[in-house]
């Protein structure tokens, strides 16, 4: 029976993530105190305390994510769970990265906090907006923001394929809102406004993907142990492919979690692991197909119940 491990993303962040576990867990304590060293802020009290205010500030974002996820891969793996393949929604990616052995703890934690800094700069001073628009296919989607970037004279795009049904469109202000009334017209359930900084995954992060093109020069990748079902594509990579190239694209263009999920039910995945905070990426994996059994690592208790089915 194949299984895939997903890592959450920028989004699932909240105070008192990873307290309990880091309480019960020595594995992932040590890994969260290794992370806290290795940044330049109060990381375990914004994690376990917050406020949630800062925790969701993508330079803090990032890394605190990416420690909450190291610190589980290391429970994992104490605990003999193994996955087919790995992948993970934008951020989450670096995680599945590390947890298929390419990055090491450090070179995880550095890298986020890096990234993170980078696409905060990314964003100050725009009027940015992203929005999830539900019930519409992506064709219809990509066909309505070309219309309203040429209505707006300025940019909107396609930033995240979630789920079927559910796709997040970002950009300008002035273009997302004629994107919004588009597709409201075209028929669509709802067009929910997230809470986020800036507008990922798109043109506006040129400077981020340049940013990380001159900084992976100095960060050792190593052998990928697992395949990783990357997030520009859907799929993992192929001979003519290599990893830094695919992670500065992935910082700019829409990430691919509805293909990638997609992709893991026609390898035959019949179980995925959801390594949190939240059950995000489990949801969107109901939405896009059956027969894939979710488990979720929010808690101590989840924690505990994955070890318990999957640990040898």
């Amino acid at each position: 029976m194949k299984t895939a491990i997903l890592f959450a993303g920028q989004g699932s962040q909240k105070a008192g993530m990873g307290r309990d576990i880091y309480e019960a867990y020595p594995a992932f304590a040590q890994a969260v105190n290794r992370a806290a060293e290795l940044v330049d802020f109060d990381l375990k009290t914004l994690m376990f305390d917050g406020p949630e205010t800062l925790l969701s500030q993508t330079e803090f974002t990032q890394p605190a994510l990416a420690a909450f996820a190291a610190g589980v891969t290391a429970v994992l793996k104490e605990n003999n769970i193994r996955a087919d393949y790995m992948a993970g929604l934008s951020l989450g990616e670096y995680s599945a990265l590390h947890a298929a052995g390419v990055f090491d703890r450090d070179t995880l934690i550095r890298t986020t906090a890096f990234r993170g800094r980078s696409m905060q700069k990314c964003g100050q001073g725009l009027d940015t907006k992203m929005t999830a628009i539900i019930g519409l296919e992506p064709g219809t989607v990509e066909k309505i923001c070309e219309e309203a970037s040429y209505e707006a004279l300025c940019s909107v795009e396609v930033s995240n394929y979630n789920a079927k049904g559910q796709i997040v469109v970002s950009g300008l202000r002035e273009a997302v809102e004629i994107a919004e009334i588009k597709a409201k017209e075209a028929g669509a359930k709802r067009c929910m406004p997230l809470n986020v900084s800036s507008a990922f995954h798109t043109c506006f992060m040129e400077k981020a993907s340049q940013e990380l093109k001159e900084y992976f020069r100095t960060v050792r990748f190593g052998e990928m142990q697992t395949p990783v079902v990357f997030n520009v594509s859907g799929r993992p990579m192929d001979e003519t492919e290599d990893i830094p190239a695919l992670l500065e694209l992935q910082v700019k263009t829409g990430v691919r979690m509805m293909q990638t999920i997609e992709f893991l039910k026609q390898a035959g995945v019949e179980r995925i692991i959801e390594v949190g905070p939240g059950k995000t990426l489990s949801g969107f994996v109901r939405r896009t197909v059956s027969g894939i059994k979710t488990y979720s690592i929010d808690s101590k208790a989840d924690l505990d119940k994955v070890i318990g089915i999957f640990g040898r």
